[in-house]
């Protein structure tokens, strides 16, 4: 055949995200299509609500990410910690709720800020169970095969009355060298408050000893999460008012350590262990109020950091239920003398590079 008479196809691809469904249906699901290489993003990256964000990759390539138990405001309720799923960390589809039924070992409050991580090949959902200026809030465990669920409730792991630290809520985990630890703790003005660990069993079931805890953090942070990175741990919490509207005064704030179990020091040589302490990551900007409670850090294929974390439009602040329109964002984290930034110190609000799969 002649050259001028090839004929050059282009055939396009299309992504189509998955709606609603139940358990059975996404068991059925194909194995997902490969996104495109790089995409341009503008903040948030899904919205109306995915308050207090854990992102986990699935076995299957796709990322899950899960949010405290919140009404959307949309007519159908509550919704018992929202799934949502993506292939790029920019478009995400909700597909669901992690829970049928909600766990019972507690008379009152809510499913909130679940950290999502892979035990032993199944998906362990360590979640708060608190109500607001609950004075025995408590720690959970769930566990599902798949990353979508549903996750089957194995019971409380602690209430705050059982170690002695008021307001035990924000689970994290983290495991090294054959060890895992539980990191928990959030707002208070008791000196016994703060971010503390505690050792758990081999299978991440229940705690080794509840009176053997360690204190990582002073009571004016909450949301702990911890990222190993070269010679250093790294602890980022927020500071601040999660949950107030337009006047959320959430921020992000980092130290670092040589140990996993502290001290951990900011960019002055403070220890963290003091209120005050902790070197700023990302506060509010002129759009955004209250950014804060981020997720793990995920590496994407070029080796750069994106950090995924809630905040609020001052624009458009509230959901017609009354919740903090606490919408997902994500930005770049660079690294700077080993410490963690992000542009201007705020919310990214204009079109960029997305991260790279």
């Amino acid at each position: 055949m002649r050259k001028s008479t090839l004929l050059y196809l282009v055939i396009p691809f299309f992504f189509i995200g998955c709606g609603k469904s139940g358990p059975a249906d996404r068991e059925k699901e194909e194995e997902p299509p490969l996104p495109a290489k790089t995409v341009e993003f503008i903040n948030p990256v899904f919205e109306p609500i995915l308050a207090d964000p854990s992102i986990v990759k699935g076995e299957d390539g796709w990322f899950y990410g899960y949010g405290t138990e919140d009404d959307w405001g949309d007519g159908n309720g509550n919704r018992l910690v929202p799934v949502i799923r993506s292939l790029d960390l920019i478009k995400w589809t909700a597909i669901g709720n992690a829970f049928t039924v909600k766990p019972q070992w507690k008379s009152e409050g809510g499913i909130w800020a679940p950290d999502v991580v892979v035990v032993n090949k199944k998906y362990h959902m360590y979640y708060s169970y608190s109500a607001w200026a609950d004075p025995n809030p408590g720690i959970g465990l769930a566990i599902a095969s798949s990353p979508a669920g549903p996750f089957v409730d194995k019971g409380k792991l602690f209430l705050s009355n059982d170690i002695g630290v008021p307001n035990t809520i924000d689970p994290f985990y983290f495991a090294e060298n054959n060890k895992k630890y539980l990191f928990f703790g959030s707002y208070s003005s008791s000196l016994s408050q703060g971010t503390y660990a505690m050792e758990l069993t081999d299978d991440g079931f229940s705690m080794k000893d509840l009176t053997e805890k360690v204190k990582i953090a002073a009571g004016d942070f909450e949301a702990v999460m911890i990222h190993k990175r070269k010679d250093y741990y790294y602890f980022f919490g927020s500071k601040g008012g999660c949950c107030n509207g337009a006047g959320s005064t959430y921020n992000v704030r980092v130290a670092r350590s040589a140990n996993l179990l502290g001290p951990y020091l900011d960019k002055d040589g403070k220890n963290i262990t003091e209120r005050g302490n902790g070197t700023l990551l990302i506060s509010g900007s002129d759009k955004y109020a209250g950014p804060g409670h981020n997720s793990r850090i995920i590496t994407d294929k070029s080796g750069a950091d994106w950090l995924l974390y809630h905040a609020i439009d001052k624009t458009n602040p509230l959901v017609p239920s009354g919740a903090s329109r606490r919408m997902l964002m994500l930005d770049k984290i660079n690294w700077i003398d080993d410490w963690p930034v992000i542009e201007n110190s705020v919310p990214g609000n204009t079109i960029r590079k997305g991260p790279e799969f």
